[in-house]
């Protein structure tokens, strides 16, 4: 995907001496804020931000990885846990503990020693389903894992490319945790056998492929199960006019992988003052809660409320699948390079 530079004002200053009057925020294309928190943060610190949106999560990492020495800003957003550490392990960030880092929820917490990142929101990675579909065809929904290598759902399920993409390598190490070191290749096999699609990233599936979504009806897309997130009925809701009553899509619990997302404040920075004031906001209570009908995910501050419909239509999962960040460090590249040769050729 193009990245799009969304300027909400203009530079000023001198841009080497880190008091430019603007910082710059590189994200993926899932960023979003509401108009009046952002202005309130530029009128409290005196900063400008621009936002640059730089493809799905995975593309984005990569290519801050690549321009980690020349970056295009100041501030990077959206790595998770399961990229964490190739981030980490190329430098991609310097140390900052973020004020109000104390009311961060225990779990979410990384990188404790160096305080290198800075967690932002969590979220659940989950196989969605069109309740339509699966009314229409008097078939039951799939729960688990274990339901999507069945015969009644050959070729429903779509999922994104566990190389390129964050929900999809999520997907892939849910697999991991689940059937474990030796078990997760076989079930991929009976998945493929199953008719599973593979397509470049989010967007495509989400939005054009599952028959479920508002945009995948418009695209006429024909599979009712998809990788997304356990927060995803909810947009349904909020976006629709007029609002329905239930979502029209629900989350198969026993298929999803808890995500943590992070921010940083990148090597080499030109504002880092502008980056650290940032860093603060972004988990301050105001953005915090500001968070969930922007972005879909859930806050990871101590004490930040949730709105209603969120709670309503996207709960987090009981049981999600879990892996601690240094196993994920010594087995990603190898399980994605074995992935990509099992699934795609």
């Amino acid at each position: 995907m193009a990245g799009t530079l969304a300027a909400c004002g203009s530079s000023g200053g001198d841009q080497g001496s880190g008091d430019s009057k603007t910082v710059t925020l590189v994200s993926h294309d899932s960023w979003a804020a509401s108009k009046d928190v952002i202005a309130a943060f530029e009128k409290q610190s005196g900063y400008k931000v621009d936002v640059l949106e730089d493809g799905d999560a995975g593309q984005a990492v990569n290519k801050a990885i690549l321009t980690k020495d020349n970056p295009q800003g100041d501030v990077f957003f959206g790595v998770d846990n399961t990229l964490l550490s190739r981030a980490l392990d190329n430098g991609l960030f310097q140390p900052y503990e973020a004020k109000g880092s104390d009311r961060i929820k225990a779990e979410y917490r990384a990188d404790q020693g160096k305080h290198r990142v800075t967690p932002v929101d969590t979220g659940d990675i989950c196989v969605n389903y069109d309740k339509k579909y699966f009314a229409d065809h008097k078939l039951e929904p799939p729960k688990s894992f274990d339901d999507l290598v069945k015969p009644q759902y050959k070729n429903l399920l779509v999922t994104e490319n566990a190389s390129a993409s964050s929900p999809g390598l999520g997907f892939l190490l849910g697999t991991a945790a689940k059937y474990g070191d030796d078990g997760w290749q076989g079930y991929w096999k009976k998945l493929k056998a199953n008719g599973v699609k593979v397509v470049d990233g989010w967007e495509q599936a989400y939005n054009e492929e599952f028959s479920g979504s508002a945009g995948g009806k418009k695209a006429k897309g024909d599979r009712p199960l998809v990788v997304s997130y356990a927060s995803s009925p909810p947009v349904e809701v909020v976006y629709a006019d007029p609002k329905p009553g239930a979502a029209p899509t629900g989350v198969a619990q026993g298929t999803c992988f808890r995500q943590v997302e992070y921010a940083g404040l990148l090597s080499n920075a030109e504002n880092t003052k502008g980056g650290k004031a940032f860093l603060d906001f972004l988990i301050s209570e105001r953005f915090q809660e500001d968070m969930p009908l922007n972005m879909f995910v859930y806050p990871v501050r101590e004490g930040a409320q949730v709105p209603p419909e969120f709670v309503k239509f996207g709960p987090q999962a009981k049981d999600p699948e879990t892996m601690d960040p240094a196993k994920i460090a010594d087995h990603r590249d190898q399980w994605v390079k074995s992935w990509t040769s099992l699934v795609l050729k």
